[in-house]
């Protein structure tokens, strides 16, 4: 009997994949609230990227003293916490004790599960659930068997949106406006494989629209591959999607290849007709 693990919910603190971006938050300079959008930047940053205060002053230029005050008081609060061997600061406890109600409450997952539940045996892949976050797509459930274990397809990883199948379909089915914004920003390479020009991903964007699917090919990490489908609701608009990732070696395997693809898009299909979806709504 071979033993399989399932991370969705699991209390793993999310790992991070890239630091983020040196920005100061708009809202920073002009909302009456600042201390408490303040907390919020200093929170998200260091979700991405534990770091010392320094670094994060840096970051978000803001005063050292400012940044200083407002992570001690985080802190306090088991918002945050300190490594002592690095002094760097990260997600504390009590920030997941709050995130955690959020997946104890999903309507996607609590559809989703019994059709993943009959993934599970599948062998060669991690499946994931992915929503969009801000400007990342995120896995919110994972499973892999143990004897798998492809690296940062865990729960809680997150990549840019322009990265992965998972990205380019939730990216895709955003509002235009959106994907002009984000393609305007300064698009990190992850491999030399990562897709960065804006002109190209609006072509592939396209695409996936019209195939409601997307492949990529070590675009992440090198020795991997991934495809992804997307989870619509009531009212036709992607809440989220389904990914498989895969050892680029899977994809020499055609047949194989195509039996995932027809899985993965069955499997998507269904969790969005349970949630209210019907074909040909958009």
């Amino acid at each position: 009997m071979t033993t399989k693990k399932s991370t969705a919910g699991s209390g793993r603190a999310a790992k991070s994949t890239q630091k983020a971006k040196k920005s100061t938050p708009s809202a920073l300079k002009d909302s009456p609230l600042r201390g408490m959008v303040r907390s919020f930047a200093v929170l998200e940053y260091l979700a991405a990227s534990p770091s010392r205060v320094v670094e994060v002053t840096r970051a978000l230029n803001l005063p050292w003293a400012t940044v200083h005050r407002t992570i001690i008081q985080l802190e306090k609060a088991q918002f945050l916490r300190r490594d002592p061997e690095t002094n760097r600061y990260e997600i504390g406890p009590r920030l997941w004790y709050v995130g955690s109600a959020y997946l104890s409450n999903h309507r996607v997952l609590k559809v989703a599960l019994p059709y993943l539940s009959r993934l599970e045996s599948v062998e060669g892949i991690a499946m994931q659930v992915v929503e969009r976050i801000g400007w990342q797509s995120v896995a919110i459930y994972s499973h892999q068997r143990v004897d798998e274990d492809i690296t940062k397809a865990h729960y809680g990883y997150h990549f840019p949106l322009h990265c992965s199948s998972k990205g380019h379909v939730l990216l895709a089915n955003e509002d235009p406006a959106f994907i002009e914004t984000y393609l305007k920003r300064d698009l990190e390479r992850l491999t030399p494989e990562t897709i960065t020009d804006p002109k190209v991903l609006r072509n592939i964007l396209e695409e996936v629209r019209e195939d409601d699917f997307s492949l990529t090919v070590a675009d992440v990490q090198m020795f991997t591959g991934s495809m992804s489908a997307p989870i619509r609701d009531s009212s036709g608009r992607v809440i989220a999607c389904l990914s498989f990732v895969f050892r680029k070696t899977l994809l020499k395997n055609e047949k194989r290849r195509d039996e995932l693809q027809e899985r993965l898009m069955q499997a998507a299909h269904s969790i969005s007709l349970d949630l209210g979806w019907r074909p040909g709504q958009r």
